[in-house]
């Protein structure tokens, strides 16, 4: 089980490109595939995730791999998560500098953009979708509930430029004030 987590999240920090929110479909596919948690617990755990302080993929390492082996999971979903990145920038550092400005190098960032941004989409409608269950039950007011809080977030940071850490604690105190 500990070799499986620090594995799985050695995988996945390898191909972390575009942070951690375009990471969570690989983390869910993990997930899935070794039955750690169900979709219900693993929407919890990038819930709180998200909202902890920190990236999101390696919290997200450090809460499943707790939920799934205790302290020394934990450990070892954080080791893998994070070790490839440390490798990664160990090794850019030493090489960044000279080819920064080469074309080819500049192209292949401008390149993995979109597919960063669909990455960060299909996560955010997969984990939305996954979060109002059946289309075909009808609409709930939770559901709309959920619209109006993630709407209102939405115009605050764009429209209102509110900072994001407040727009997260009053989403919190109208999940609770809504859900509770």
């Amino acid at each position: 089980m500990l070799l499986q987590l620090f594995l799985a999240f050695l995988k996945i920090g390898l191909v972390s490109f575009g942070g951690g929110y375009a990471m969570i479909p690989v983390i869910q596919l993990e997930v899935e595939r070794h039955q750690w948690l169900t979709l219900d617990e693993f929407q919890h755990v990038i819930a709180l995730s998200g909202t902890s302080p920190g990236p999101i993929a390696t919290n997200s390492a450090t809460l499943i791999g707790y939920e799934t082996a205790g302290i020394p999971g934990a450990i070892l979903a954080t080791l893998g998560m994070v070790l490839p990145s440390l490798v990664v920038i160990i090794l850019a550092a030493a090489f960044l500098f000279r080819w920064h400005s080469h074309p080819w190098f500049k192209s292949s960032f401008y390149g993995l953009k979109p597919v960063v941004t669909g990455f960060i989409v299909y996560a955010a409608l997969h984990f939305g979708q996954s979060s109002f269950g059946s289309v075909e039950t009808g609409v709930s007011w939770k559901q709309v509930a959920t619209l109006l809080i993630a709407g209102g977030a939405f115009m605050a940071i764009v429209k209102y430029k509110v900072h994001p850490f407040v727009v997260i604690v009053g989403a919190g105190v109208l999940g609770i004030a809504f859900f509770l």
